[in-house]
């Protein structure tokens, strides 16, 4: 009965603090968000769980994943914070710090994280074919048809790192896959539709 009135008194507590929070399973699927959480994606709570993290929010670097990847596997319990940029569902990109809480009921239990937000404001919406560089030559590669492996040597970038950039691009572009991708590199273009092998589009 004890242990029953300070999970209902926690749960109260959870509900009514006034900065977005959710406790998430350790692959980033979300089991249950707060008001404020809610609020921030234009939803009730009890709508986000079953959706994973990292499919709301965008790190700005994959490093920043892979440490919290280890300290789960490690079994480490602390604090990861982690910058962020998401589009709310008001078309506004906006950014913040995200930070994860590896906890868990006993010593014994499962870890969980418990995910805060920290929103640190709205930036101006980039045009679509604004991409980095490193961006165009990832997808240059990719249009030839090389495999992540070979793009990665060429950038000088890990396979994580060669995906985080085409992920990354997915989202921002609304496709889905590796194909549409290039095919919207095209369109916007970012690459030269005149050129073979692929290279990236000159400015005028």
């Amino acid at each position: 009965m004890h242990d029953v009135l300070w999970r209902n008194r926690a749960l109260l507590i959870f509900d009514r603090m006034p900065v977005p929070v959710a406790v998430c399973q350790t692959d980033g699927e979300v089991l249950l968000d707060n008001p404020a959480m809610a609020a921030e994606w234009g939803t009730t709570p009890g709508r986000l769980p079953g959706r994973n993290v990292l499919e709301l929010f965008h790190p700005r670097s994959a490093d920043q994943v892979h440490r919290i990847e280890e300290a789960v596997r490690r079994g480490h319990r602390s604090r990861y914070p982690m910058r962020v940029d998401w589009t709310g569902p008001d078309g506004r990109e906006r950014f913040g710090e995200l930070t994860a809480d590896t906890v868990s009921d006993s010593a014994d239990a499962p870890l969980c994280l418990l995910v805060v937000l920290k929103v640190l404001g709205d930036r101006a919406r980039r045009p679509a074919a604004e991409v980095s560089g490193t961006e165009r030559r990832i997808l240059a590669l990719a249009a030839s048809g090389a495999t992540t492996e070979r793009i990665a040597r060429a950038v000088d970038l890990t396979v994580d790192g060669v995906n985080y950039h085409l992920t990354r691009l997915s989202r921002r572009w609304g496709v889905p896959g590796r194909t549409a991708l290039v095919a919207r590199a095209y369109v916007l273009g970012v690459l030269d539709p005149d050129s073979w092998p692929p290279t990236e589009r000159r400015s005028p």
